[in-house]
């Protein structure tokens, strides 16, 4: 989920179509990134791209968080809340992360992951301190787009591969076009059990084996997009965050069909997607398009329902809370997202534009 590599830190990365999710100041290859993209039962939080951060967030599915704790990946910055989004404290390189610009977060208890322009960064004392991972540890590049992680598993989208650990980050290998991923710019991530999906700029790779191997899925499979931005799975339900619209698989990811602006997304470049039930969640960069319908039809929430912006680069669920991560703030639904608060750095946030959102 290209163009030439441009530097972004302080301004939103840019991508040309055809390419996906994510948000701010970093260098970016050429193409549109992310999102999202990016988790299991895990969670998923976005990928972006054109004219925009990239951002990788990873959900869980039926995760029965309360979001008492919100991790919000912005471009100068984590912003971490421990009272649903109230307040935030933000985390920068002075607490060792590899670099300001935050593209997506992961949180499994103490254990924090932030995807960043210089590496994956991990905390294991709830957010207080990170250690830097790159290249040196097996990484594809210092360019993470988003981070999934099951148990001791840690999957990182870089711009050059999927990096997998199975040691909680300790040290990776990296998985290429060489092992069958459609492109080495991978927006986001998303595993379950040994199936692994990886969210690229040509097409959505998936894995039933752990990662060793992966197989190609493009439009031929009725992709809206070739470009993924984020993946989201629930059962044999695969949804893919494309640049030309929502793509959903009832068959594992065999095949797909597509959902756009005529089945009433905001917008037809989704860099997020997440699922609840019947409930399907897209990230638009022309609002938050919502179908309680199991993605057959949608609603679309802009800035007129209180959204802090209509790009909408991350969306997550947990409990009655709605976040999602726009550039204009963190917009908060309690209201099963018939209306917004809006969040900004007068909170804390350490950015208003946010590359991606996950909540414990």
């Amino acid at each position: 989920m290209i163009r030439s590599p441009a530097c972004i830190l302080s301004q939103v990365y840019r991508a040309p179509l055809p390419l996906l999710l994510f948000f701010s100041y970093h260098c970016v290859p050429s193409f549109p990134v992310n999102q999202a993209s990016v988790g299991d039962s895990l969670l998923w939080v976005t990928l972006t791209g054109l004219q925009s951060r990239t951002a990788g967030s990873t959900a869980t599915a039926g995760s029965t968080s309360t979001g008492s704790n919100v991790y919000a990946a912005t471009a100068n910055g984590l912003s971490i809340s421990t009272d649903f989004g109230v307040s935030f404290v933000n985390r920068t390189t002075a607490q060792g992360l590899g670099n300001n610009n935050v593209r997506g977060a992961f949180a499994s208890g103490s254990n924090v992951y932030a995807a960043n322009n210089g590496g994956l960064s991990i905390s294991t004392d709830g957010g207080v301190s990170f250690v830097n991972r790159t290249t040196a540890q097996g990484l594809g590049n210092n360019l993470v787009f988003g981070v999934h992680v099951v148990g001791s598993n840690v999957y990182a989208a870089t711009n050059n591969g999927l990096s997998i650990s199975t040691d909680g980050g300790v040290s990776f290998v990296n998985r290429t076009t060489a092992q069958g991923l459609g492109n080495d710019t991978v927006y986001g991530v998303y595993a379950v059990g040994s199936n692994v999906y990886g969210a690229t700029a040509s097409g959505l790779s998936i894995s039933t084996d752990g990662g060793a191997s992966f197989v190609n899925r493009t439009m031929g499979d009725g992709l809206g997009s070739g470009t993924i931005y984020g993946v989201y799975v629930v059962g044999s339900n695969v949804y893919a965050a494309t640049s030309g619209g929502l793509s959903i698989s009832t068959n594992g990811g065999v095949s797909f069909v597509n959902r756009t602006t005529a089945q009433g997304l905001g917008n037809d470049t989704v860099r997020g997607v997440y699922v609840v039930g019947s409930t399907v969640y897209a990230a638009t960069i022309g609002g938050l398009s919502i179908s309680t319908d199991a993605g057959a039809s949608f609603v679309n929430r802009t800035t007129g329902n209180g959204l802090g912006g209509n790009q909408v680069y991350g969306i997550f669920v947990a409990g009655s809370s709605i976040y999602g991560g726009t550039n204009g703030g963190l917009s908060i639904s309690t209201d099963s997202g018939v209306s917004f608060v809006n969040r900004t750095t007068a909170q804390g946030l350490g950015n208003n534009a946010q590359n991606g959102v996950f909540a414990l």
